[in-house]
């Protein structure tokens, strides 16, 4: 297989699985529809941006698919990556972020994609839960649906990519998780002559598994009736997305430092968010009781 092969694979999956999430996204909400922005990006590349904004479920949902390269790997890969440094790089993926709108609905981050840069190659990604309002039947079915995803592929370790999902996801400033975390990896690239095609099905079948993971759990709560306690309590916790995102985020610091689109870059920011002086939740009230989801916890062990 030559490399225009390969990068032709993975981009085409990362295209046909924007396709199929947005069209599924949009069945679910049944008000509004994406709508695309195709971007060039002027050191080579370029993407398609796709945005759902005040629906019915969903306050805004982005599932943004890109393949960009350049002379030299930019300092957010290199420097987790140092063997890359001054290299000529490819990448292509998929990244999604949906913020739903009734508060007992969790928000969901999704992204799976492939480097090169030089003669290496490997493949990374996962998704994690952010919820507002803590419910374990949901955390223990997103958790289930990830290990048995895993446990299809013996390239696959749940239990540490788990624990590098909790490690990843985690507000160092605030000492808390963003979420109740999912499953996150990086650098995936087994040995041996299959092992292209091994990570290749994993990510194709992780693609996949998103709705499988998510769209019961919005089924579920999309109902929920909520009032402007709930609201606000939403748009407190989704301060701690934006601040994770614009701090920690390694695809937020790689697009900029690309001279990726910055719209399609932000586009994983909510529509409104609030901050709130030295905020302390009631004591026994259901927002209290959250913290208890922000801590690492075996979800599929429960």
């Amino acid at each position: 297989m030559t490399i225009t092969d390969t990068r032709t694979i993975v981009h085409d999956l990362m295209r046909s699985g924007q396709q199929r999430l947005c069209a599924a996204f949009e069945e679910i909400d049944q008000h509004a529809q994406f709508v695309a922005e195709s971007w060039e990006r002027p050191g080579g590349g370029g993407g398609t941006a796709r945005v759902m904004t005040e629906g019915a479920v969903f306050e805004r949902a982005g599932v943004n698919v890109s393949a960009v390269y350049g002379v030299e790997v930019p300092p957010s890969i290199w420097q987790h990556r140092p063997s890359t440094r001054g290299q000529p790089y490819f990448a292509t993926g998929i990244s999604m972020v949906l913020h739903p709108r009734n508060p007992y609905v969790p928000a969901f981050h999704a992204n799976f994609r492939y480097f090169e840069a030089g003669d290496d190659w490997w493949f990374g990604g996962g998704m994690d839960l952010t919820p507002s309002y803590g419910f374990a039947e949901d955390a223990r079915h997103f958790h289930v649906t990830l290990r048995d995803y895993c446990a299809r592929h013996p390239i696959a370790d749940y239990r540490e990519m788990k624990a590098t999902c909790d490690n990843y996801f985690f507000l160092k400033h605030r000492n808390e998780m963003r979420g109740i975390g999912g499953i996150f990896f990086d650098d995936l690239h087994p040995a041996g002559d299959d092992g292209f095609e091994r990570a290749f099905a994993f990510v194709s079948d992780g693609i996949t598994t998103i709705l499988d993971a998510y769209l019961p759990i919005v089924r579920r709560r999309m109902h929920t009736p909520y009032g402007e306690r709930e609201r606000m309590w939403q748009l407190y916790r989704r301060g701690r997305y934006v601040e994770f995102n614009l701090i920690y985020d390694r695809g937020t610091l790689f697009g900029l430092q690309t001279g990726g689109n910055i719209e399609a870059i932000l586009m994983s920011l909510p529509p409104l968010a609030r901050w709130q002086f030295k905020y302390q939740p009631e004591p026994g009230s259901p927002e209290a009781a959250m913290a208890e989801f922000l801590k690492p916890r075996d979800w599929a062990e429960e």
